[in-house]
């Protein structure tokens, strides 16, 4: 073993020597037949690596200013009193920002991170551990940034903390215009890139209606991890340059693990991406195995770091990558180009994933964990394998983003010629990957360098790569619109590469067979001239409309949600604790302090049952099982908001009530109608009218136009 591992690392560092000293002959003889010096060509490559560099971060940055001067227009942010800028985060974005703000009040850092450890000021009757139920890494590195760069006296908490969101959102969109300029070789595909990108804003990022969503801190980690595989799996690269992708692949995979609670699933598709490029012999597999084992060190550590966390025992990614490294000597021994090794490829490919899906289940059978089992229930249901009356799996099933995408996503695309684009160069490259794979398959060796008058772009191993990922991200975009996020930014990378990319028109030239016009001088002509126009037709049109769009003061105020927090800071006891619906509960967190009943959090069993519970304000039942529910999690105050209780969804059975009545068997149908049938009124409507018993268990203390609070009797005193 220590011997093959020694013969392994000196094969790769004398490859490695080969090609660094190999590279500089190959570019002195074309200079040479091209008459220039050298000097000249060094010059002229430092100047085209100076000025893309110079654009990827100016894109990067541009867009940072302009997601900050986006939402100014939007929230009025500058001219907000605390309370109502807090109030702008709505749901779990208010969790997240709640918990950092408890951090910078707690007497010291290691304090304030034993409270969120031990945390039983949040939610009443449960003792949590929210740095790892919730991932509040990001929410210690921004605490932890804030404080040791002494901008307590320059900025506000809450500007830092948005600034640091919208800088990595700079950062994705630079990984994004570096990954599509490593792929196509020139920095117009990474400025066409962005381009897509930010014109496509609604369907790239979630980054408008969620600041602080796991997401929106992950992703650019994810992007720049990207980026480095990218260039990592390129053929011919030096030395240094290897390293450093390596080293960046390592480092930004281990992050983005440690920022999102599902990154694992994402990573896992990417590692079948790389399985099937191993697999048809697309990719140096030293490489791959390489990537491989930095999968395994992050999840060995982040199963460490983020308190033993279980779920990454039991995660896909760790049963793939463990049949993968311990077939590694099978997978060698079948690319000896015998009649058998071809014939088995395919069956290796079988085999693979039907152990990685036997480990994984006896992983999930003999480790305990805390994985979420309304996951799988939610997939079976989803793909119509089960049928269930189940509140929240049906209410999750009513989920925009868990919807199939609509038709409006796809023409939004067309109309910024997105869509188009994509396939076409979709379709050339998988085209080309194919006819790699066959030549593969018959014994066919792939060439160690690929020219631009050979019109083979599916050798690279970066572009099938990236042909596989979007294939793989775009059938889980198909079934969730959620997920159009992972797959969005992604198109726009590929698409730009392609319009951009000689090897990709000649590629479709070598297949015409052109003779009027020499293949090489259109390819290079197309190249330029393709993106030209469209970025030249996207500034006509989308130009204009980003800057209306940042010039427009738009007006976010609630002024009702302003006028309950106030009564709760003013009115409310200290020790009080407060019942609703989930989003609602975050916010109260988040302005007030005060301690709440159920948070909108979808990864605990428990916090699910809670919630389904507490909706029960919004069924028909009765006083009495509303008040034992209530009571049961030591609630002091009911809030009920007209919102929900007066809901007209444009889906019908979709509102909160309909799935309610749907659970408790309260549904009646007849001659293909549905309705609604139970011996009591619906609660929220019946407490409104104070009248027995509802008034023997509550009573109202506050109400405004959107939101009626109740107190929750101790003492119940019967009236008639």
């Amino acid at each position: 073993m220590e011997e093959g591992a020694a013969d392994l690392r000196q094969r790769k560092n004398q490859n490695c020597t080969e090609s660094d000293k190999m590279a500089p002959e190959e570019r002195n003889k074309e200079n040479s037949k091209l008459g220039r010096s050298p000097k000249y060509i060094l010059i002229q490559r430092f100047a085209k690596l100076f000025f893309g560099c110079v654009a990827a971060v100016t894109s990067g940055m541009m867009y940072a200013v302009y997601l900050s001067t986006y939402h100014e227009r939007k929230f009025w942010f500058s001219s907000r009193q605390e309370l109502e800028r807090e109030i702008t985060f709505q749901g779990d974005s208010a969790i997240y920002y709640s918990f950092y703000k408890e951090l910078l009040k707690a007497p010291s850092f290691e304090r304030g991170v034993y409270e969120l450890t031990h945390n039983n000021k949040t939610i009443s009757l449960k003792t949590i551990n929210a740095v790892q139920q919730m991932t509040l890494y990001p929410e210690l590195i921004a605490s932890v940034l804030y404080q040791a760069s002494g901008s307590e006296e320059v900025i506000e908490p809450v500007y830092f903390y948005i600034g640091i969101v919208f800088g990595l959102q700079g950062i994705y969109v630079t990984a994004l215009f570096v990954t599509s300029w490593v792929m196509s070789g020139t920095w117009l595909a990474g400025m066409l890139t962005v381009a897509w990108f930010i014109i496509n804003r609604t369907d790239t990022t979630r980054i408008d209606y969620s600041i602080p969503s796991r997401e929106n801190w992950a992703l650019p980690y994810f992007a720049c991890q990207v980026a480095a595989l990218t260039g990592y799996l390129k053929k011919n690269l030096n030395c240094s340059a290897e390293k450093f992708c390596y080293l960046l692949v390592s480092a930004s995979t281990y992050t983005f693990m440690m920022m999102w609670e599902y990154s694992h699933y994402l990573l896992f598709v990417q590692a079948v991406s790389l399985f099937l490029l191993d697999s048809f012999a697309l990719a140096q597999t030293e490489k791959v195995h390489e990537v491989y084992k930095i999968y395994l060190f992050s999840l060995f550590l982040g199963y460490l770091l983020q308190f033993e966390n279980s779920a990454l025992l039991v995660s896909p990614l760790l049963s793939l990558v463990a049949v993968l490294m311990l077939s590694k000597c099978l997978q060698m021994n079948m690319k000896r180009g015998t009649f058998m090794s071809r014939l088995l490829k395919i069956m290796y490919i079988y085999l693979v994933l039907t152990i990685t899906v036997t480990l994984n289940f006896l992983l999930k059978v003999f480790v305990p964990h805390k994985e979420n089992e309304h996951l799988l229930k939610f997939i079976e249901v989803k793909l119509g394998l089960n049928t269930t009356k189940n509140f929240t799996m049906n209410w999750l099933l009513c989920q925009e983003s868990l919807q199939t995408p609509s038709q409006d996503f796809f023409l939004r695309l067309t109309q910024s010629s997105l869509l188009p684009f994509y396939i076409f160069v979709f379709i050339i490259c998988l085209f080309s990957v194919t006819q790699v794979i066959f030549r593969r398959i018959c014994g066919e060796p792939l060439k160690e360098t690929v020219n631009l008058e050979d019109g083979r772009i599916g050798e690279r191993p970066e572009i099938v790569y990236h042909v596989i990922h979007t294939i793989l991200l775009g059938c889980l975009a198909m079934c969730l619109e959620g997920m159009k996020y992972l797959w969005t930014p992604y198109v726009c990378t590929l698409a730009a590469f392609g319009v951009c990319s000689p090897e990709l028109w000649m590629t479709l030239f070598k297949w015409l067979r052109l003779k009027a016009v020499h293949p090489i001088l259109l390819a290079l002509t197309l190249s330029m001239a393709v993106p030209t126009i469209i970025g030249f037709s996207l500034w006509k049109e989308f130009f204009p409309r980003i800057m209306t769009e940042l010039s427009e003061l738009q007006e976010f105020y609630d002024p009702d949600t302003v006028e309950l927090m106030t009564w709760i800071k003013r009115q409310a006891p200290v020790a009080a604790v407060f019942a609703g619906s989930p989003q609602l509960m975050g916010v109260i967190k988040l302005c007030t302090g005060w301690m709440v009943s159920s948070l909108p959090l979808y990864n605990d069993d428990d916090l699910l049952k809670r919630n389904e519970n507490i909706y029960q304000i919004y069924s028909k039942r009765s006083a009495e099982d509303i008040y034992k529910i209530l009571t049961s999690y030591k609630a002091n105050f009911l809030i009920i908001e007209d919102s929900i209780c007066n809901e007209v969804g444009p889906v019908r059975g979709c509102r909160v009530k309909d799935l309610l009545d749907i659970a408790n068997g309260h549904v009646v149908c007849e001659e293909g109608d549905s309705y609604a049938s139970s011996k009591y009124g619906r609660f929220c409507h019946e407490i409104k009218m104070n009248y027995s018993p509802y008034v023997n268990y509550f009573t109202r203390v506050y109400w405004n136009r959107s939101y009626f609070v109740y107190r929750i009797n101790t003492v119940i005193s019967f009236q008639s």
